[in-house]
């Protein structure tokens, strides 16, 4: 899989590669603003890319946060596609300089998974969880219950990109995917699960501990 060594994430390569590549054509013909811009643009989009290491939590049952960024929702919700019914969901709304790297939530089995195109609303509206572009994966935790994670573009956010196939087994804080420039990952749990953060926390992916499954 993708991403699970790399300092910067593989889809920023032909990003920094134009901008790095425009910056010398424009120092090389003595436009010194556009150089700059061009090169603050190149460091920029490094920065955006970058993947960093993290020290995932051991803890037995325990779900990490699938993304950096900033909790704008936590209750109850009905969740239709898959726990035909109420479910937990946690919101995490990613800026465009928070880490986009997604992390798988726990130790588990993707056994489903889903695509949908849509609009490119302000991610942090409550209906961009229903309207805008994107993309799910429905998890099987070792201990048999199930959690969906669900990827969604932004108001900025062209590219969501998901690397498991339905089947995989994968572990908790593995990079599993990301989406450029700037969205929002949410996560359901099965009802009744304690969650640990608050909206307006502050999430780390792979290493904020979300919950705990029984």
């Amino acid at each position: 899989m993708r991403n699970q060594n790399q300092p910067i994430a593989v889809e920023g390569y032909p990003f920094i590669g134009l901008f790095a590549f425009v910056t010398i054509v424009f120092g090389l013909l003595g436009w010194g603003f556009l150089t700059f811009v061009l090169f603050a643009l190149t460091l920029f989009t490094i920065y955006f890319f970058r993947n960093p290491e993290r020290l995932v939590p051991a803890e037995e049952g325990a779900v990490v946060a699938p993304a950096d960024g900033k909790v704008i929702f936590v209750g109850e919700v009905e969740e239709s596609r898959y726990f035909q019914g109420p479910a937990v969901k946690v919101s995490i709304f990613m800026n465009v300089f928070d880490v986009h790297v997604n992390r798988f939530p726990c130790d588990g089995k993707v056994i489903d998974s889903f695509y949908n195109k849509g609009m490119f609303l302000n991610a942090s509206l409550d209906k961009a969880a229903l309207e805008n572009e994107q993309s799910g994966l429905l998890i099987e935790a070792v201990n048999g219950q199930r959690l969906l994670c669900v990827q969604i573009a932004g108001l900025v956010a062209r590219r969501i990109v998901s690397y498991p196939e339905v089947g995989e087994q994968l572990r908790r804080g593995m990079r599993y995917g990301l989406i450029r420039f700037g969205s929002r990952v949410d996560l359901y749990l099965p009802v009744g699960t304690p969650v640990r953060l608050r909206v307006g926390d502050r999430t780390v992916a792979g290493e904020t501990l979300i919950a705990t499954l029984s």
